[in-house]
């Protein structure tokens, strides 16, 4: 059984977290993405915790019912301040370190930030639907000009989600979608999983506007539009299978309560480039521990990143425990195929 409860005074929040499993058997940490929540890991959780587990997934900053962040801070929005939340929430568990650290979509980089940062406290980690390329090199390379690829994508009526989800406008169109938020949610939710056709993702060639511009119009969007414009047109007209009325209605309501202001700063912190000075410290650095890729094999965020995905098994990892491309699922895998999800995780953890 799932339970869940909020732990207050981790890294200034009152952190709401769902739990299963006896806290005396190794625990896995689980961080979501966006748009979601703790309630993604839902199908997972109990999976982990009835092999012997005790499993942890907090609302991440920002979230759900987890409270006190402030957002008229970006700092506090940087993801080597997210992983102090993560510290926070071991410590506060009563534990100095986790079995694993597993993180999806935006958790992935605050995951293998987490595991090179403190390898001591997360002893493993899994990376899903996002690749992880590690961190910058070292000695630093020299200072390169590149060409300005959002001037080349405005040309091609283009934009990239990242830097628009780092605007003000997003926020106030996403947190009152003209066709309402379970519309929106559906839509999004459903044009992201195998359950669109059209996902069917390649690698790209590189860094560019002519390359990017391959990507579905969900990450590189229309340039007059907004994200629930972007969307809408892709509304099913049935509920997909791995996604119930009642699961939608939890996500909708959490969503309409809270708005997407505290996901949308993690874009903008990102964005910035105030922050990226936080990444040189581990320049030259692998993530020592056991790490492992896990993603839908309709997933186009396997390949946004150009040149990532190839990138972790060499670069970003000194203990590279393999890639898994799940058909019959898109970016969510972990709602989508939970069976499979479930199996290559244990697998992973038995193998450590």
């Amino acid at each position: 059984m799932i339970h869940h409860r909020q732990i207050p005074n981790i890294n200034g929040l009152d952190m709401h977290v769902l739990e299963a499993g006896d806290p005396a058997n190794p625990a896995v940490l689980l961080l979501h993405g966006f748009p979601e929540l703790a309630y993604s890991w839902r199908k997972i959780i109990p999976r982990l915790a009835n092999a012997g587990y005790h499993v942890i997934a907090p609302d991440q900053r920002g979230y759900g019912r987890t409270t006190g962040e402030d957002r008229s801070r970006l700092e506090q929005f940087r993801i080597l301040n997210i992983v102090r939340d993560a510290m926070g929430l071991v410590s506060a568990l009563g534990r100095d370190h986790v079995a694993a650290v597993v993180g999806h979509d935006f958790g992935s980089p605050v995951a293998g930030w987490a595991a090179m940062a403190r390898p001591d406290i997360f002893r493993s980690c899994v990376l899903m639907s996002a690749p992880f390329p590690g961190a910058p090199p070292f000695p630093f390379p020299p200072v390169r000009g590149g060409g300005d690829f959002h001037a080349g994508l405005e040309a091609l009526g283009r934009k990239h989600y990242q830097w628009y989800y780092s605007t003000d406008a997003a926020a106030a169109e996403m947190d009152a979608p003209k066709q309402g938020m379970a519309a929106f949610l559906r839509a999004y939710y459903h044009v992201k999983s195998a359950d669109w056709a059209e996902n069917r993702p390649y690698p790209l060639a590189g860094w560019s506007a002519d390359e990017l511009a391959k990507l579905p119009d969900y990450y590189v969007m229309p340039r007059e539009l907004g994200m629930t414009e972007t969307v809408a047109p892709f509304l099913p007209e049935t509920v997909p299978g791995w996604l119930s009325e009642a699961e939608l209605e939890y996500y909708t309501g959490a969503y309409m309560r809270t708005g997407f202001g505290g996901g949308l700063l993690w874009y903008r912190a990102i964005t910035s480039g105030r922050f990226a000075a936080d990444f040189e410290l581990f320049a030259g650095r692998r993530i020592e521990v056991p790490t492992m890729f896990l993603a839908g094999a309709s997933d186009w965020g396997i390949h946004q990143n150009p040149g990532a995905y190839e990138a972790m098994a060499v670069r970003a990892s000194a203990d590279w425990r393999g890639s898994h491309l799940l058909p019959g699922a898109g970016h969510w895998v972990q709602q989508e195929q939970p069976e499979a999800v479930a199996a290559l995780l244990l697998e992973f953890l038995k193998g450590l």
